[in-house]
């Protein structure tokens, strides 16, 4: 039985039956039926397709909208954005997926020799709680438009919202592209060595993507793995520090900070240290916290009690290990699973708040004492998912290519966007999901030599 607790209340919403491992071969099955047809619809035929499940989507952003804030805990002004945002990359998918896809002429000793990029077949994805509905589409979009058909294992704690995803898709399409399997985690390996599924892509932590990985492996399939981060965000003294502050605010607090690309460890030059941690304490100090059903709520809650638990023990850990907690760092009373914006400074790589993925909305505040050791602390790290540096626009540039990370964003938010290839380095994962990197991650990129022989 899938359980699904509200983080706002603690109180048991709903249990959904797990699927058993005959309903999960029929869930193949039919893939594996649907594909057949599936792979042979033009890049046309399956926009229409992608275009009416935005739409519908958009029509019904109220209802899904609402069941992440159940689920989940998602603020509903977050989600109702995270569903536009989910019905944007399949529009994007619909509109551009031939483009990304066509057929490349390569010269040769042929008479014409090109490379075609031709579906795979099932593709099952492993996906996390989060965001369930971007996270979902990041990898469906792409992955049907390019023409094979999907198994979504949804985090358990999420099966509504999973529910909803596959519902739309067999609302407006044909049966079999986008099947929801409510399996529990430990039922996922026979579905990842079933023949008939041609690759996986899981959004999880740095343990299950080495799980997954090494099972993938073993059964020479494709994987594409998007892993936890610590991401740094380096604040120099020439930046300016009232928009680095707010957007460091911005990139901390949103889902309530669990957020994989969230800023995490936030190194600062030590020549303006002092006045950006006030101008970051003000900001974080100003959100509102509380029910996430309300309009004005900007914090809501953690997700599940015991990662409350787990961030708690990483604040008071840190806390114990020398450093100091500015702002928050408290559990406060009263139902559901709530954690305050909390900022520590004088945190070292040592610390738990640092060398560990913090996933709430803490703060750990790093000091540097210039650029170069800004640099090295930022890539002390296992994780290597997302960066930001806050400084003039070309130092800023010349320090991305110094930084090891799947993606830098200079003076701004580091996000995913559908146009753009997102994934990353390290311990943070293998592959690319998005723009017209994540579209090929799951086709055969076919040479195809014709003759006769040219001299």
């Amino acid at each position: 039985m899938l359980t699904v607790i509200d983080p706002t209340t603690g109180k048991l919403v709903r249990e959904v039956e797990a699927a058993d491992a005959e309903q999960a071969q029929q869930a193949v099955a039919r893939a594996q039926e649907a594909f057949g047809d599936w792979r042979r619809r033009t890049f046309a035929e399956r926009a229409e397709i992608l275009s009416a499940v935005a739409a519908r989507m958009r029509e019904d952003r109220e209802r899904l909208a609402l069941l992440m804030t159940e689920e989940m805990g998602k603020p509903i002004i977050e989600a109702r954005g995270e569903v536009d945002k989910a019905a944007w990359c399949a529009e994007h998918y619909a509109e551009h997926a031939e483009a990304y896809l066509a057929t490349e002429t390569l010269a040769s000793d042929a008479t014409h020799s090109y490379v075609q990029y031709l579906p795979l077949g099932v593709i099952l994805g492993i996906l996390p709680w989060n965001a369930p509905f971007w996270l979902a589409f990041r990898f469906l979009a792409p992955t049907v438009m390019a023409g094979n058909t999907c198994l979504m294992k949804h985090d358990s704690h999420v099966p509504a919202c999973a529910a909803a995803i596959a519902e739309v898709f067999e609302e407006v399409g044909p049966p079999g592209i986008v099947i929801n399997l409510p399996l529990r985690s430990s039922d996922v390996e026979p579905v990842i060595r079933d023949q008939r599924v041609k690759g996986v892509s899981l959004t999880g932590s740095d343990r299950a993507g080495s799980i997954v990985g090494g099972q993938a492996g073993e059964e020479i399939m494709p994987a594409v793995l998007e892993l936890g981060g610590s991401d740094p965000a380096i604040v120099l003294a020439d930046a300016d520090l009232e928009a680095a502050a707010a957007t460091i605010t911005t990139m901390r607090m949103i889902n309530a900070g669990q957020s994989c690309i969230a800023a995490k460890r936030i190194i600062v030059e030590d020549a303006v240290h002092d006045e950006f941690v006030e101008l970051l304490r003000e900001r974080m100090a100003a959100l509102t916290m509380g029910d996430p059903r309300e309009e004005d709520t900007q914090v809501g809650p953690i997700a599940r009690e015991g990662l409350r638990d787990e961030l708690h023990d990483q604040v008071r850990r840190s806390v114990d290990a020398g450093a100091t907690c500015v702002l928050g760092g408290e559990i406060p009373d009263g139902e559901g699973f709530f954690y305050p914006p909390t900022i520590l400074t004088g945190v070292t790589t040592d610390m738990a708040a640092s060398c560990e993925e913090t996933f709430g909305p803490v703060a750990a505040v790093l000091r540097a004492s210039d650029a170069d050791e800004a640099l090295r602390l930022a890539n002390d790290s296992p994780y290597g998912l997302g960066a930001s540096v806050f400084t003039d626009r070309a130092r800023g540039e010349a320090m991305a290519r110094e930084i090891v990370s799947g993606q830098v964003a200079v003076n701004g938010i580091v996000k995913t966007d559908p146009r753009l290839p997102s994934g990353g380095v390290k311990r943070s994962g293998i592959g690319r999901e998005l723009g017209p990197h994540g579209i090929r991650e799951f086709v055969n990129a076919q040479q195809v030599w014709v003759g006769p022989k040219q001299e």
